[in-house]
């Protein structure tokens, strides 16, 4: 397994060096590159691991901090930050909580920053052979969850509007959308027409996420033919069931077309 990660940083310094020593005698590649877009992207390729080194400069950088939020967003790249609470909150306000895998502050614990990164590593090296989810929603709260409850399991990437779902769809195509019905600008039947009017993505199969259970609300959802529909208070043991129902079902609908 290669373990592989970039380390972000202003400037190089006495701890920066010292970390990037700890990283290489617990075998991981570093690519250390300047705290900038252009670096970041010259030396991203083959790196599903970002470690951002934060310093005073943060407050200044909000072009690299979208950059990165764009990374994690439609790459499904892998943020921890390193830093103090104030840094940090200053990044969260530009890069949503839910896109950070893990932030450290300073003076930094390298056991469990290493123990962190080894277990991404190993994720990053499996999660090629598993489902992959687009979800959709404007609840940052609601995402991290999810994301939490599906990892194990799935490849999820999160996204938090219609708009930053199409975009994602223009270079990538999940196995499987987990779409809010109820949200801002662009409504979840929006997305979903959107979707099922691109012919490179119009077969992909989508379920609403609803937090409305009466029978009006389930007949108005069920009347635009997704491919099901979850309520959003459902439990982490039953959401894990009904998406292994629903893989199960749409495997044995593809062998029996390919039987045809």
């Amino acid at each position: 397994m290669e373990k592989k990660v970039m380390m972000i940083r202003n400037g190089m310094s006495f701890v920066v060096n010292a970390l990037e020593k700890k990283l290489e005698e617990a075998g991981y590649s570093v690519v250390s590159v300047d705290a900038t877009v252009e670096a970041v992207n010259a030396g991203r390729k083959g790196i599903d691991i970002f470690l951002l080194y934060l310093g005073d400069f943060v407050s200044n950088a909000s072009e690299l901090l979208v950059f990165l939020k764009d990374l994690c967003t439609e790459e499904e790249k892998l943020l921890l930050l390193l830093g103090n609470p104030m840094e940090i909150a200053t990044v969260e306000e530009i890069i949503p909580p839910a896109l950070i895998v893990a932030s450290f502050e300073r003076p930094l614990n390298i056991e469990k920053l290493i123990g962190e990164l080894d277990h991404l590593a190993y994720v990053t090296d499996e999660k090629a052979r598993k489902k992959s989810i687009l979800l959709v929603d404007d609840d940052n709260a609601f995402l991290k969850t999810i994301r939490e409850w599906l990892s194990e399991k799935y490849r999820v990437t999160i996204v938090m509007s219609g708009a930053q779902a199409l975009m994602y769809m223009a270079d990538n195509t999940p196995d499987l959308i987990l779409l809010d019905y109820e949200m801002p600008v662009t409504s979840g039947p929006q997305v979903l027409e959107m979707i099922r009017s691109e012919q490179k993505v119009d077969s992909v199969p989508v379920i609403f996420l609803t937090g409305k259970g009466d029978r009006e609300s389930v007949m108005k959802v069920l009347a635009l033919k997704p491919d099901g529909y979850l309520l959003k208070s459902v439990d982490k043991a039953a959401l894990l069931k009904a998406l292994e129902e629903f893989f199960e079902k749409r495997k044995y609908e593809q062998l029996h077309e390919m039987q045809k």
